[in-house]
């Protein structure tokens, strides 16, 4: 009858203890914003308004989004980074920063700075004449400047400090800029010399990043550009096979960003910086499509989706699947709103849970 009581209290006491520890865990509340930076693989219609042909305001682009609306968003439908803003509780659609409709009521709880087809190096933004990084961090101070108006001076600069910041960008400095334009990068740097000239504007952008408030920052790496399907059809004599060569510079600059974070990691007082490892969550995919549900994730849904990105994907392309859901690729580089919801959920499940 003892023992019974014993067992019966412990249980009681194991109760409690659980229940303290469920009251006491961070809540989402405790991330009152999320800050976007990147390329288009985070951007959510700012090239809207500038003028270059790095758009994506038309049709197919956002069929399967509310309203079957072309917001700007690179996709069929949603981007991570609305998946991941909704999973902390905020807005399901990130707003761009440059979209009139948008003022700072909206952009307090998220915002958007990134812009398609941009890159770590100004060299990269000048392709397409986009917004370079630099500017996305001036945005970013003018924003901070219109969010203490709007919430008062101790209130904003706490949403500053609790927000959650992610940037995704990298992939176009090297297939856009540094494989493609003549006599450009290539001339100058090896690879590894390229990936060691990208790294230094990366800390320096984090380091900006920290001293203008930042403190929770998740900082994605490069997929697997080899295998996206417009360097697939590159392939001259193996067309359809993945790019080795571009996989391993992606995984290289990956490890080599990784490490630099951990250094800064231990150097950024009260901050907790992340690396996102999307190299892993697209290889799985593109190894196992069966088991997330993928009938091909060679080409992209649009067209023949070797190589119709922006205009080339547009509402003339007959040959546009009619389900993009059996795709994990919407173009010839971008994912799909399914494979963008995978991606969130892996990160929401591993490298963001620690913002939970």
């Amino acid at each position: 009858m003892i023992r019974m009581m014993q067992l019966s209290l412990l249980q009681w006491l194991l109760f409690l203890h659980i229940l303290i520890i469920y009251m006491t865990l961070p809540c989402i509340a405790k991330i009152p914003a999320i800050v976007i930076f990147g390329d288009s693989t985070a951007d959510t219609g700012n090239n809207n308004y500038i003028r270059t042909v790095a758009k994506s305001n038309f049709k197919p682009y956002g069929r399967d989004l509310q309203g079957g609306n072309a917001t700007g968003r690179f996709s069929n439908g949603r981007l991570a980074v609305d998946f991941i803003s909704e999973a902390f509780g905020l807005p399901n659609l990130v707003p761009a920063y440059l979209d009139p409709s948008y003022d700072i009521k909206e952009f307090a709880t998220a915002v958007c700075f990134a812009s398609a087809a941009t890159g770590y190096d100004n060299a990269t933004s000048d392709v397409f004449s986009v917004i370079p990084l630099w500017k996305e961090l001036d945005y970013f101070k003018e924003y901070q400047t219109k969010l203490k108006a709007f919430q008062g001076e101790t209130r904003g600069q706490e949403t500053i400090t609790q927000a959650l910041y992610i940037a995704s960008i990298g992939t176009n400095d090297f297939i856009e800029n540094y494989y493609t334009v003549p006599r450009g990068r290539s001339t100058e740097y090896t690879i590894p010399e390229y990936e060691d000239f990208i790294l230094e504007i990366s800390k320096q952008f984090l380091t900006s990043l920290y001293n203008l408030g930042a403190r929770k920052i998740n900082l994605i790496g490069l997929p697997p550009m080899g295998c996206l399907p417009l360097e697939r059809s590159k392939r001259l004599f193996s067309i359809g096979e993945c790019n080795d060569e571009y996989n391993a510079v992606a995984s290289d600059f990956n490890v080599k960003l990784k490490k630099m974070m951990d250094v800064l990691h231990r150097d950024l007082v009260n901050a907790t910086l992340v690396y996102g490892d999307i190299y892993g969550v697209l290889m799985d995919v593109i190894q196992n499509p069966g088991f997330y549900g993928f009938e091909d994730v060679a080409v992209g849904c649009c067209g023949t989706g070797v190589i119709e990105m922006s205009y080339m994907c547009n509402s003339v392309s007959l040959l546009t699947c009619s389900d993009a859901g059996k795709y994990a690729f919407w173009d010839s580089i971008h994912p799909t709103e399914k494979l963008n919801k995978i991606i969130a959920d892996k990160m929401m499940n591993t490298t963001l849970s620690v913002f939970l």
